[in-house]
């Protein structure tokens, strides 16, 4: 009867509340047991403060690309911006669109050490050309023009002084008192670079979204740009629940088990350029589960929680969001894994992984990973994968999309020696995932699979 009442509308509850009737009337919802039946039945879903989470009605086992895709649609990103230099930039988000204050080279200048000319002086078969006073230099420009039918020594990067659009290598050419002699044959323009033939003023030359890089820097600093608008960085807090759990290196009492997943989460949190906000373990108590989901709420722009994500009756991630009205369990059909408890605690996006350290990487790396790039204002993340040959045999039943920990070895694919999700062994032992479809079939060594290094889950 609770949980019937918990999934009506605040509206329809309200009605059934006003009932003129004697208490027991109204505790039974006279005059309204159409909805409590249907509430009762579970054919309403909970109702939500926003839809991002929500399934289409009638569905139960969600395919992998169908969850993703449902993501991909309704997250967007949820932090602020600010201004920083460069030597602040590495690995920031780009929130704004970058344009080239000036053009890249700024000047018409040399490829090479090598002599200049005007390439319409040169008169037919090998050429004698006099040199005039002077050398041009990277940053010590010629003060003057090159007349024609003359030749001035200039050096790598020295910008073309008026009167010279070609030069020679200076290993091409002979040099005699007062001139230079080199054979027929060189091309106008040679040994050149056009002024902002790489890049020109006013060009846009990176995106919103990008993950800057150390090259996306020396691009912005050649043309003249000091300071990049960049998204804060998105704050992740991190829960374990349970109270089996118990800090490695601490004493442990009968039946716990150290927390592994809080150490394993916030590394890959730190690996994918966000903030950690560590909350901790917290035991099985919905009051202190409360109060650590109203810290993350207030304290960072995502929470990711492990443990308590299903329907038991220490489940209380869900028991909570459920609360709320705004949980939606996520049954995909992928394995390793559970039902992902997915959610919004005070307008903040939850995310509640299984509590079994494999599962809760696979779920991370798969589901929370390009989320939380959208979060971020990276836009959605697609790790790149790779066709390669297996090493492995395996006779896969259809359903649902499989994750098998994995590594390369002498240009073919290995995996585990054991596909059970309690041995954390095999996370330390992978390198990488194998993705199996949903189609069953049997996997004999030599055929193609697809393999998803570990590394291809790091920044975009």
């Amino acid at each position: 009867m609770v949980r019937s009442l918990a999934r009506l509308q605040d509206a329809d509850l309200a009605a059934m509340l006003a009932v003129e009737a004697p208490e027991e009337g109204w505790i039974m919802g006279l005059g309204h047991e159409d909805k409590l039946r249907r509430a009762a039945e579970g054919l309403t879903p909970p109702p939500l403060r926003d839809d991002c989470f929500a399934l289409p009605g009638g569905v139960d086992w969600t395919p992998a690309d169908q969850a993703l895709a449902l993501l991909r649609a309704r997250l967007h990103r949820v932090v602020g911006q600010e201004q920083v230099d460069l030597s602040g930039a590495l690995g920031r988000v780009l929130a704004a669109t970058v344009t080239a204050r000036r053009a890249n080279p700024p000047d018409p200048n040399s490829a090479v050490d090598g002599y200049g000319f005007a390439f319409a002086s040169l008169g037919d078969g090998d050429q004698i050309l006099p040199l005039v006073q002077g050398r041009a230099a990277a940053g010590v420009p010629y003060d003057g023009k090159v007349p024609a039918g003359r030749a001035l020594r200039v050096l790598t990067g020295a910008a073309l002084p008026d009167g010279v659009d070609t030069v020679i290598l200076q290993e091409d050419v002979s040099v005699g008192t007062g001139e230079i002699a080199f054979r027929a044959g060189i091309k106008p323009g040679a040994n050149t670079r056009r002024a902002g033939e790489d890049v020109g003023e006013g060009e846009t030359i990176l995106a919103p979204g990008r993950v800057l890089t150390p090259a996306d820097l020396a691009f912005c600093a050649a043309v003249g740009v000091a300071r990049l608008e960049v998204c804060l960085p998105l704050r992740v807090a991190i829960i374990s629940t349970g109270d089996e759990l118990a800090e490695a290196g601490h004493a442990t009492r009968p039946g716990q088990i150290y927390d592994a997943n809080r150490p394993m989460l916030s590394a890959l949190v730190c690996e994918f350029g966000y903030e950690v906000v560590d909350l901790g373990k917290v035991p099985d108590d919905r009051a202190a589960l409360r109060r650590a989901l109203d810290r993350g709420a207030a304290e960072a722009d995502v929470i990711l929680t492990s443990g308590g994500a299903s329907a038991g009756d220490e489940d209380h991630v869900s028991a909570l969001l459920n609360e709320a009205g705004a949980m939606a369990e996520w049954r995909i059909a992928i394995k390793p894994g559970r039902p992902l408890a997915l959610g919004l605690w005070r307008e903040t996006p939850v995310f509640g992984l299984p509590g079994n350290p494999v599962a809760a990487l696979v779920c991370a790396l798969v589901f929370a990973r390009p989320a939380m790039a959208s979060l971020s204002g990276a836009g959605w993340f697609e790790p790149q994968g790779f066709d390669v040959p297996a090493n492995f045999g395996k006779r896969k039943k259809p359903g649902r999309r499989e994750y098998l920990r994995a590594r390369m070895r002498d240009g073919r694919v290995e995996v585990f020696k054991s596909e059970g999700s309690g041995r954390i062994s095999g996370l330390s032992w992978a390198e990488g995932l194998v993705e199996l479809p949903e189609a069953g079939g049997e996997i004999t060594p030599g055929d193609s699979v697809r393999y998803i290094p570990f590394a291809s889950f790091l920044r975009g």
